[in-house]
C-alpha cells in the first residue's frame, strides 16, 4: 500500500479564489502581503482543524477565511463575495484530489482584530470533503 499524499487544503482554497472574476482586486493567500495592516481588500486562508475519515478516504479539513477591507462595509462585501465563491468548489479537481463537498460551518462573522487597530475583519469557516487520488 503506497502512503497517502494529502492535498494542501490551503493552498486549494487559495488556487480556487485567487483568479476568480469576482474577487478581482482582491489579495487571496495563505499568509499576509508585505505591509499588510487590514485595510487592504484581502481573505487570508488557514487550515484549523478537520479529520481524515479512514473509512471514507476523505480528509475533511476545517479552513478559516479571514476577510479584511477598507472599511466594514466593504470587508462585508468581501466576505460574503468569497462564500459564494467557495461553496461553488464542489466537483472541482485540484491536482490529484477532488472536492466532493463544501459546506459552511459558520458564515461571515465580524470580529475585530485587535493585532491590526485600522483594520476591518470578517471571519468564517467551511468544511471541505477531500477525495485524494
Amino acid at each position: 500500500m503506497s502512503p497517502l499524499a494529502f492535498p494542501d487544503a490551503e493552498r486549494l482554497v487559495v488556487d480556487h479564489l485567487k483568479n476568480r472574476a469576482e474577487l478581482a482586486g482582491v489579495v487571496v493567500d495563505n499568509r499576509p502581503p508585505a505591509g499588510f495592516d487590514g485595510t487592504q481588500r484581502a481573505v487570508l486562508v488557514s487550515r484549523v482543524g478537520g479529520a481524515w475519515v479512514d473509512d471514507l478516504h476523505l480528509d475533511q479539513p476545517l479552513v478559516d477565511l479571514e476577510i479584511y477591507g477598507p472599511d466594514k462595509t466593504t470587508a462585508h462585501t468581501v466576505a460574503l463575495t468569497a462564500r459564494a465563491a467557495l461553496l461553488e468548489a464542489t466537483g472541482t479537481v485540484y491536482g490529484g484530489a477532488a472536492v466532493t463537498e463544501v459546506a459552511e460551518a459558520d458564515g461571515p462573522r465580524w470580529l475585530p482584530d485587535y493585532n491590526r487597530p485600522n483594520a476591518n475583519r470578517y471571519l468564517s469557516t467551511v468544511r471541505i470533503s477531500i477525495r485524494p487520488a
